[in-house]
């Protein structure tokens, strides 16, 4: 039996070398050389230009300020819905997975129709006699467009989380003498760190090497790492520099993966399904 398991395993490790440790391996091979095919670092080191140095340290700063945005709002809402007992298959949860479903292009066109200066909110506005708004292509309409498409990878990883905390602990600190902000800081937010550090990690990812809300919201005029990245591929044809930027981007997925093991080893906030 264990070796017919073994075997059904097969597809996945077919697919997983495929898909995504040949084409690891394959930008890992154009980062560390050259167009002769020799071995440098000069590529890796092309991230400390100021262009592109400029850039990581902007996307950096986008993403750091959009998780904290996603955080803030993810945990009460989060909250909420626990204190709700709600269960996974509820109708409330399933709005928060619905969005997910649609694709991710088709989300971000729908913000930048929305936000532009004569899109449909500014059109509402001019009805109303109120003054419009001008976020579009601008660091804010990105960072909105990153809160609204990642904040269910931050929502339902804390909901996972404290869905899990057993009652009696609470109610046990509180018959201790215990009020809500001790609880809260003492039990309830210490046993929820999993979803907390497992959403910012799925946050922060995504928003770091993004370059599609950049460009539709940013109208190309806010340049992320991840934008100089693409245009090194798509433009350029430069395959060894864009991997050798990748590869940096890398490091910063594997500071994040290795934040998921030490702080979630069970990967209970990963578990959101």
């Amino acid at each position: 039996m264990n070796n017919k398991k073994r075997y059904l395993a097969f597809p996945y490790i077919l697919w997983s070398a495929a898909f995504i440790i040949i084409p690891l391996l394959i930008v890992l091979y154009y980062g560390i050389t050259d167009v002769d095919g020799a071995f440098t670092l000069d590529n890796i080191k092309l991230m400390f230009d100021p262009i592109n140095l400029k850039a990581l340290v902007y996307s950096l700063i986008l993403s750091g300020i959009s998780t904290i945005i996603c955080l803030a709002l993810a945990y009460p809402l989060a909250m909420i819905l626990r204190n709700a007992q709600l269960k996974s298959s509820s109708f409330i949860i399933f709005i928060f997975i619905l969005p997910m479903w649609m694709n991710f292009l088709l989300r971000t066109i729908s913000w930048q129709t929305l936000l532009e200066n004569n899109g449909v909110i500014n059109t509402i506005l001019t009805t109303m006699h109120l003054p419009k708004i001008h976020i579009i292509n601008t660091p804010y309409a990105i960072i909105l467009g990153m809160v609204y498409n990642f904040l269910p990878f931050m929502v339902l990883p804390i909901y996972n989380t404290l869905e899990k905390i057993d009652n009696n602990v609470i109610n046990a600190a509180r018959d201790l003498g215990a009020n809500g902000y001790q609880t809260f800081t003492k039990i309830i937010f210490p046993l929820s760190m999993p979803g907390v550090i497992s959403g910012i990690t799925m946050v922060f990812v995504p928003s770091l090497t993004t370059f599609v809300i950049s460009d539709l919201l940013g109208g190309g005029k806010v340049q992320l790492i991840g934008n100089v990245i693409e245009q090194e591929f798509k433009f350029k044809y430069d395959w060894n520099t864009g991997s050798g930027l990748s590869i940096v981007l890398m490091v910063f997925i594997i500071i994040s993966m290795a934040f998921i093991a030490k702080y979630d080893k069970d990967m209970e906030g990963t578990n959101v399904w």
